[in-house]
């Protein structure tokens, strides 16, 4: 990412905390960090804090034994003035003595506790508000750079999906299953393994089961989700249903209605419709079929630096779509004890409609 664009989106944020009448924004490492600056400095006991003030220069108070990493980073590029403080001095204090008129500070939504009550000792009187609503209106724009990288990692994540029918079958357990995908998910460009969730017979009707020492089975529905971070810290996150043998006709054909679904909310999904419509799109195919009350969740979520961030896809989420915006769309349908099924395609929207970050097959694949 060039220097310009970390120093455009600073800018952004120093303005849009002007606008909403916040005197700075408070930003310890984490996602927000690295979207910011392009450090990504592990979080510790010891204080790096981003200071953004709404008027005048960016600056950052690091520890003084990790100042050379923090310049090796892009805030070296960026010119940032840094404020390395020494084991028995009171970072805290260093940063309330930049903002010494302020009276009102946005601190990022992953602050530890301890930190965001050590700046509030330290700067009394001052308040505290949270800066998710500041910074997560720039990280839901993806720029041009943005949507090349969560396309890379779609990319990644397919291959990987296209390699699992070749390491599910009868006799082997959630667990061997997954430690495949691990280790293919890796292969594929990843630098670190998110989640895998392989939910076999009864067990893939629980939407966040991970593995388990369960036997698959033959007959068995089993349930990929599976995602990974790439090396410049975008995220993927895919869905695919598997069937170990030919299911039942029933199951085929509510599988067919989520593939509707699913479909209809990736046709629906573009710039000027509300969060909640999409849902809508989806959910109502499968209220109609019958199946409703088994989609259990929200059609979707942002993905960017993180997993899971704003946009939400959800009934009540009225917020209209902008043409940048990254989420899933994941539909799926749910039989305790039995089974279920899930699509999920990462989708980045445009004007006109959305460009589908992940394209294997979304029928179900007999393994």
């Amino acid at each position: 990412m060039p220097e310009s664009r970390f120093a455009a989106r600073l800018a952004a944020v120093g303005q849009h905390a002007s606008d909403v009448g916040v005197d700075a924004v408070l930003v310890t490492p984490g996602p927000d960090l690295r979207y910011l600056v392009g450090y990504d400095a592990v979080p510790l006991e010891r204080l790096t804090c981003l200071v953004v003030p709404a008027h005048g220069p960016a600056s950052m108070v690091v520890p003084g034994l990790e100042r050379l990493a923090a310049l090796a980073s892009p805030v070296g590029r960026l010119g940032l003035t840094l404020h390395a403080w020494g084991e028995t001095d009171n970072p805290y204090a260093l940063v309330a003595s930049l903002l010494p008129d302020a009276r009102t500070v946005a601190v990022d939504d992953h602050m530890w506790a301890q930190k965001v009550l050590a700046l509030r000792a330290a700067m009394p009187g001052v308040e505290q508000v949270l800066g998710g609503p500041i910074l997560a209106a720039r990280r839901m724009r993806k720029d041009p750079d943005e949507v090349a990288a969560l396309m890379a990692a779609g990319a990644a994540i397919d291959r990987v999906h296209e390699r699992v029918s070749t390491w599910l079958r009868a006799g082997r357990t959630e667990r061997e299953v997954a430690g495949d995908i691990a280790e293919a998910i890796i292969d594929e460009g990843h630098v670190r393994v998110d989640f895998i969730i392989v939910g076999s017979g009864p067990n893939g009707a629980s939407p966040h089961h991970e593995v388990s020492d369960r036997v698959i089975e033959p007959g068995d529905i089993v349930v990929v989700d599976i995602g990974g971070t790439m090396p410049d810290g975008y995220r993927s996150d895919c869905t695919r249903t598997y069937a170990i043998g030919r299911p039942s006709s029933d199951f085929e054909d509510s599988y067919a209605v989520l593939k509707q679904a699913q479909a209809a909310a990736v046709a629906h999904a573009r710039a000027g419709v509300t969060c909640e419509s999409v849902d809508d799109a989806a959910r109502s195919v499968l209220s109609d079929a019958g199946l409703g009350e088994q989609f259990i969740h929200r059609t979707g979520h942002g993905i960017g630096l993180e997993t899971h961030e704003e946009p939400y896809i959800v009934m009540g989420n009225r917020l209209m779509l902008e043409a940048g915006m990254a989420f899933s769309i994941e539909p799926g349908f749910y039989s305790e004890g039995r089974f279920g099924a899930r699509i999920e395609d990462i989708v980045i929207a445009t004007e006109d409609g959305v460009v589908i970050a992940n394209n294997t097959t979304r029928d179900l694949v007999i393994a």
